[in-house]
């Protein structure tokens, strides 16, 4: 897409960092806006807040990238505005909009996760999504924009933020116990940060991919206990201790934090298997998903510095 005009960065956290960064290395002009006006260096910095009014940052943009995300506890509030927001950019600019979502708007299923599921979220905040990319592919069905969603699951890799980044990874690097809720040999899904970004910059340049979502390309899931068994040997720490958090500890912690307590609707993915099918977009893209291992290196050499 080299030329083909300024490439919108909304974001700069885990996913939206390595999206600029890829784009840059590529020859492309990229523009990051974030609200503090951070972002990886070589890159156009703007400082903007988003939900507010994207238009006057997209003239002779080529595609933008929806990277960003209020906190956990203010999605019923800050998510419309900046999705609305989004949506007007697009549209004002002729911009495809590409969106970074993830697997909430399913809901709780039986069975393995494909882009062919309906969207029938069982909480607020799969709600939340399902109607976000609602808006958004009604306005392209409509001819207003163009857009796409890409989907992970729980994110590995640097800057990456789960359950399992937060109350696990640390614990088992320190040859301590580490804690999570919900049934610790269940499958699990887990998607790496770098090919959520790849994915992104594919599907904005195919054409053909736009008007529906993609499943990021992710590895075979392996357990929360497998996951930190694997963490444990790459970190030659001892060998990894991790116990089932009492749904009860997680409400206490909901008490006094905030994250904690949107957590606990949350619960239903991590008390059954949560497995993602991303062969559509291993297909259509010859995208082949990043090592679990190698994810994991990652995130363990962040942790020690």
């Amino acid at each position: 897409m080299e030329g083909t005009g300024v490439h919108v960065v909304v974001g700069a956290g885990a996913v939206g960092s390595v999206v600029a960064r890829l784009l840059a290395a590529s020859g492309e002009q990229v523009r990051v806006i974030t609200r503090s006006g951070g972002g990886p260096d070589g890159v156009e910095r703007v400082a903007a807040d988003a939900g507010k009014g994207l238009t006057e940052y997209v003239d002779g943009a080529t595609a933008i990238y929806s990277c960003a995300g209020p906190p956990y506890n203010k999605w019923t509030t800050e998510w419309p505005p900046l999705n609305a927001a989004l949506i007007t950019a697009a549209e004002a600019s002729g911009a495809v909009l590409v969106t970074t979502g993830n697997l909430y708007g399913y809901g709780a299923v039986d069975g393995v996760m494909s882009e062919e599921l309906p969207l029938l979220p069982n909480t607020v905040k799969g709600q939340v999504r399902a109607q976000l990319w609602t808006d958004a592919v009604k306005a392209h069905e409509e001819g207003r924009i163009r857009t796409a969603e890409v989907r992970g699951s729980d994110y590995l890799g640097a800057g990456a933020v789960s359950p399992f980044s937060v109350t696990v990874l640390p614990k088992v690097i320190a040859g301590k116990r580490g804690m999570m809720p919900g049934d610790l040999d269940a499958p699990h899904s887990w998607t790496y940060v770098g090919d959520v970004a790849r994915t992104l910059i594919a599907v904005a340049g195919d054409e053909s991919a736009w008007g529906r979502a993609w499943h990021v390309p992710t590895p075979a899931p392996l357990s929360v206990r497998e996951l930190a068994s694997r963490a444990a040997e790459l970190a030659g720490a001892s060998k990894a201790q991790v116990a089932t958090m009492p749904s009860f500890v997680l409400r206490l912690a909901g008490l006094v934090d905030p994250a904690a307590r949107e957590m606990v609707e949350m619960q239903y993915q991590w008390q059954r298997p949560f497995v993602l099918d991303s062969t559509a977009a291993t297909v259509a893209f010859g995208l082949k998903p990043t090592t679990t291992d190698e994810a994991l290196r990652e995130m363990i050499v962040k942790g020690k510095r």
